[in-house]
């Protein structure tokens, strides 16, 4: 089994880090916040400084962090990612980023001596943590082959998605689908309060039917008890999400008119301060609306 380094120890990183290393995984760790990665270091796991030494010590190096932005603070520079990189290694993008950037990080690595893939993931920590979540691959069918054996351990379902950059579009379309679900789910709950349909029995009512889909059912409970503490995903993630897709379709030439209502509804959201709350949170937006 190669080593593997994972960049980025929030939750989604740090349950991928748990799966490793409970499955034998050799285990290398870095972490902007060093504080985060006490729990992995006490467990035995060697800690680097830097994402460089990171990277220099693994055969397999897999950022999971936020946006673009902070993966290619995490790759880039003089203690990127990047820099430490062997020549042969793969170098794995989990987090949901735009596809322009997926790219770049692949021409770079190649420029390295190593092989890239995109590989954002569906599912949340538990999923991580039972080996549930899955997984969309931008890249070479070949680097995916020799980096299957690690992306199974955290991944039930490995779907090949064609060239750099496929696995990233693909993870922004399938979440623009369950951003636009959600927002509808918000507002069929703001109305059926306004009509006097006490929230549970609304709740209830929406499980048992049609458009009862995993990303609404999974949701319903926190929006019902308006529960958005401690979130699963926050909602500034889901904000970005539909951001990237935005410009995604401006990008393709696609002339899209959902997409564009429910990225301004997330943004509305996230000025509204509700950005670190769970995405169930966007209720509280839209109902907000609904009483001035």
């Amino acid at each position: 089994m190669r080593t593997v380094a994972i960049l980025g120890l929030g939750a989604m990183g740090a349950a991928m880090a748990a799966r490793w290393r409970s499955k034998g995984v050799p285990l290398v760790a870095y972490n902007r916040n060093r504080a985060r990665a006490a729990p992995l270091e006490a467990a035995g796991v060697r800690v680097f400084p830097t994402a460089r030494e990171a990277a220099a010590a693994a055969d397999i190096v897999v950022s999971m962090v936020a946006d673009d932005d902070a993966s290619r603070q995490i790759w880039q520079g003089a203690d990127g990612g990047l820099e430490g990189v062997r020549q042969g290694a793969i170098v794995i993008d989990a987090s949901t980023v735009s596809p322009v950037w997926a790219r770049e990080l692949a021409a770079r690595a190649a420029i390295r001596g190593a092989a890239a893939l995109d590989a954002p993931v569906g599912g949340g920590p538990a999923a991580a943590a039972a080996g549930e979540l899955a997984i969309f691959v931008g890249g070479e069918a070949s680097t995916l082959e020799s980096a299957r054996e690690a992306l199974a351990i955290i991944g039930s379902r490995i779907e090949h998605m064609g060239a750099a950059g496929s696995g990233a579009a693909w993870k922004l379309i399938n979440y623009m689908m369950a951003g636009a679900q959600l927002a509808g789910l918000a507002e069929a709950l703001t109305l059926a309060a306004k009509a006097g349909i006490d929230p549970a029995r609304a709740g209830a009512l929406i499980a048992k039917s049609v458009v009862a889909s995993p990303a609404i059912v999974g949701k319903l409970p926190r929006m019902v008890e308006r529960r958005f503490a401690a979130p699963d995903a926050a909602l500034r993630l889901v904000a970005k999400d539909q951001r990237y897709a935005l410009d995604l379709a401006r990008a393709l030439g696609a002339d899209l008119e959902i997409l564009p209502v429910v990225a301004a509804i997330y943004a509305r959201a996230e000025r509204e301060g509700l950005g670190d709350l769970d995405l169930a949170a966007v209720l509280e937006s839209v109902s907000r609306r609904s009483t001035t």
